[in-house]
């Protein structure tokens, strides 16, 4: 089903059970990392996981489109935006369990995936340096299996709670999430289900040693990303390359196409000027991935995820998830 016009939205309805702070027309620029994208139709902003299952329920009973929004990192919203309900995830509450087998990290799927890597480095406990370099919150790393340095949501998900629409609250196990590179059954299947919160895997190790490793992985990430504002890594690595070493290959650092020029530090991270439109970044990489190809033979896989309207087709597939 097609998300509905924003003429179309039961905005009455939404406010009597969603309550008075439904918003309408809000541009998602505001909470996009490549600070690109037009209006949604309305946003819902929720603080905890009691309020996004609400959320998510009423919007199902009424079969309105919406789209779950974490940090906004790897995500490129169309400039006519979104024509559904975006649910801000600010459910961010975090428990760390000394004391079960393994032992282990529960979060809320809104929380920061760094913050839940350094408040178990606080108590001393390691697994999750790795996820202190990544941005995004924990919903979207275990929609995407995001990784870095050797590490992925794969190796520390223990269980993942769940919300679907006809059987309710479940915990999923790495097996039933279908994990593969960049990628879970979430992702493949927008709108199968909703991911409230989860629980990590951790070992034991001593504050100090762990607050080093997150030091030097965050350190070799600075020295390695270009600053300013981007959507992340914008391609998938192809089996045995590099996305980055291919566009540098194929001649395409620093060009530009309107605000957004790939960039002259790493290759596969498309960087705002300030003044670029969604447009641009769409009209650059689909000059990348055909340089590219032309180039080398290799069609890359998109990283990041398209959302609303491009060439015509429309990106948003309703319920789906993001980070």
């Amino acid at each position: 089903m097609m998300a509905k016009p924003l003429s179309r939205l039961p905005i009455q309805a939404l406010r009597e059970q969603l309550g008075a702070h439904l918003q309408e027309n809000v541009p998602m620029s505001s909470y996009t990392t490549a600070r690109v994208g037009g209006n949604a139709a309305a946003m819902l902003a929720v603080g905890s996981g009691e309020e996004l299952e609400k959320a998510v329920r009423v919007l199902w009973q009424l079969e309105v489109p919406f789209f779950i929004l974490g940090s906004g990192a790897n995500l490129l919203v169309s400039d006519q935006g979104i024509e559904g309900v975006v649910i801000l995830n600010r459910a961010h509450q975090i428990k760390v369990d000394a004391n079960s087998n393994p032992p282990s990290v529960w979060a809320e799927s809104g929380a920061i995936l760094g913050t839940i890597a350094r408040r178990s480095a606080l108590r001393g406990f390691s697994g999750l340096e790795w996820a202190a370099t990544v941005p995004g919150t924990l919903g979207g790393a275990l929609y995407g299996n995001a990784g870095a340095y050797g590490g992925d949501m794969q190796q520390a998900l223990i269980l993942a709670e769940i919300l679907h629409p006809v059987d309710g609250r479940q915990f999923w196990t790495p097996d039933r999430m279908q994990y593969e590179y960049r990628s879970s059954v979430l992702k493949k299947n927008p709108g199968q289900a909703v991911i409230l919160a989860a629980r990590l895997r951790l070992q034991p190790s001593s504050e100090e040693t762990v607050k080093g490793t997150i030091a030097e992985m965050s350190a070799k990430r600075r020295s390695s990303q270009p600053p300013g504002a981007s959507l992340g890594s914008m391609f998938k690595n192809p089996a045995g390359d590099y996305a980055g070493r291919l566009i540098e290959a194929a001649g395409l650092k620093g060009t530009r196409v309107g605000g957004v020029q790939v960039s002259q530090v790493h290759a596969n991270f498309f960087v705002n000027d300030e003044s670029a439109t969604a447009s641009d970044y769409w009209q650059l990489i689909q000059q990348v991935r055909r340089t590219v190809h032309e180039k080398f033979g290799v069609m890359l896989e998109l990283e990041i995820e398209p959302v609303g309207e491009w060439d015509g087709e429309t990106q948003l597939v309703e319920k789906r998830i993001s980070g």
